[in-house]
């Protein structure tokens, strides 16, 4: 219960660090912009708004304004050496890292729609995936090609749209990173983001994966 607290207290303040703030217009960042704020500012060091800018694909203006959201909600602190997780940022990053992974660079396969590919695992979230085109069209929302949503049961990760169909055959090699690098458990899912980018790949595989744990979360 105390775990399901936190994540729902995690949800409700990404949703005000997007959400519009009258009378001013609606931000042009999204949740997975703020996930990739708080990796990013998680790394030890101070952060600067123009690499934080940089490295989330968004005009200095957005960044001032995600960077004043994130202040206004105590998730980091600022000081001249740059941008740093609060103590309550730190605890709302590691309770997010603890149900959405890290990313992985995946190669192109016949698994995947373009030319980057960017995995994100999310915990045992298995009995909020249907057929995985929820996940594909909120990746492609997110500015990516699709994505491609794997289930971990029994040792072997499956598509659920092709059950019972071993879509890793000729590519097992591809099986065998994203196990070996990822460490699935029983009902987790990983969501393969496809982009012309990396960064759009990325963005596309961490919005679908906040999708899918909120879901989780709300039931």
């Amino acid at each position: 219960m105390q775990r399901r607290t936190f994540i729902l207290e995690l949800l409700e303040v990404i949703e005000k660090v997007t959400s519009k703030v009258a009378p001013g217009r609606e931000p042009s960042f999204t949740e997975v912009h703020v996930i990739k704020a708080l990796e990013i500012i998680s790394g030890g060091e101070a952060v600067g708004r123009i690499r934080l800018s940089k490295e989330l694909g968004l005009g200095e203006g957005a960044t001032r304004t995600l960077v004043k959201h994130l202040k206004n909600e105590g998730i980091i602190e600022i000081s001249r050496n740059g941008i740093v997780l609060s103590e309550y940022g730190e605890k709302l990053f590691s309770d997010l890292r603890s149900r959405i992974s890290e990313e992985v660079e995946v190669p192109p396969s016949p698994l995947t729609v373009g030319p980057f590919n960017v995995a994100v695992l999310v915990r045992d979230a298995a009995s909020m995936v249907k057929t995985g085109l929820e996940q594909r069209d909120t990746a492609i929302k997110a500015g990516a090609q699709g994505a491609t949503t794997l289930i971990f049961s029994r040792n072997k990760l499956t598509m659920p749209s092709v059950k019972g169909k071993n879509v890793f055959k000729g590519i097992s090699s591809v099986h065998e990173m994203l196990v070996s690098k990822m460490h699935p458990k029983e009902n987790d899912v990983i969501i393969v983001g496809s982009g012309e980018s990396k960064r759009l790949a990325e963005l596309g595989a961490k919005m679908a994966a906040f999708e899918l744990l909120t879901r989780l979360t709300l039931g």
